[in-house]
């Protein structure tokens, strides 16, 4: 029997006021060591800034039909996960696109085709930060605050990508009747699984 819900009952049942998709940050702490050296903290700290969209990764799994007397029974398969993205807004210095450049160019040179064979030199993690609008400690909160600055907060849930490196680094259209706008372009990742958590650390991971 269906019950009658209120805007009230909707309201205390909405936590934090419901999640924002602007409100995010993507984290890659380093680059594979062979390449370092074009990520340093302060194209870190720029990355963290110009870094415009992205997505909470997902992962599907299959099913495996099994015939019998005319029917059908499905049963669960392998778990897959799909690639991943992020755009990125480019400035004059080229740095991010020049860093990206020179990730994908570790695995496949430009010049003769050669490249890295061992993953440890190509791969690195990347963690996505969800945001919460709360003052305190980003969660759900009843504070409103202009002292937190570049303090550290609490993601509402963080998504850690392992063993991700890029296999697409998109073009950068260019045009003489283009105007009032800033050049982006998008660098599409593989990655071997991911785990959920609340932390940049995954200390209180839930769900692995």
């Amino acid at each position: 029997m269906a019950t009658l819900r209120t805007i009230t009952g909707f309201k205390e049942k909405l936590a934090g006021g419901g999640a924002r998709n602007n409100l995010f940050e993507v984290d890659i702490p380093a680059f594979p060591a062979p390449i370092n050296q074009y990520w340093t903290s302060e194209t870190i700290s720029r990355f963290n800034f110009l870094c415009k969209s992205a997505s909470l990764p997902s992962s599907n799994i299959s099913s495996v039909q099994i015939p019998f007397r005319n029917r059908v029974m499905k049963v669960s398969g392998q778990r897959t996960f799909d690639p991943w993205s992020v755009t990125i807004i480019n400035d004059e210095n080229f740095a991010l696109r020049t860093a990206f450049e020179q990730w994908v160019n570790q695995m496949d040179k430009l010049t003769n085709a050669t490249g890295a064979t061992n993953p440890e030199a190509y791969m690195a993690d990347i963690y996505v930060h969800q945001i919460g609008k709360g003052a305190d400690l980003g969660k759900e909160s009843n504070l409103n605050s202009a002292s937190l600055n570049n303090s550290s907060i609490t993601p509402l849930r963080t998504y850690k990508l392992y063993g991700a490196f890029p296999t697409n680094v998109s073009p950068i259209d260019l045009a003489y009747d283009t105007a009032d706008t800033v050049e982006e372009f998008t660098i599409e990742f593989q990655y071997q699984f991911f785990t959920i958590g609340e932390t940049a650390d995954q200390a209180n991971t839930p769900i692995t």
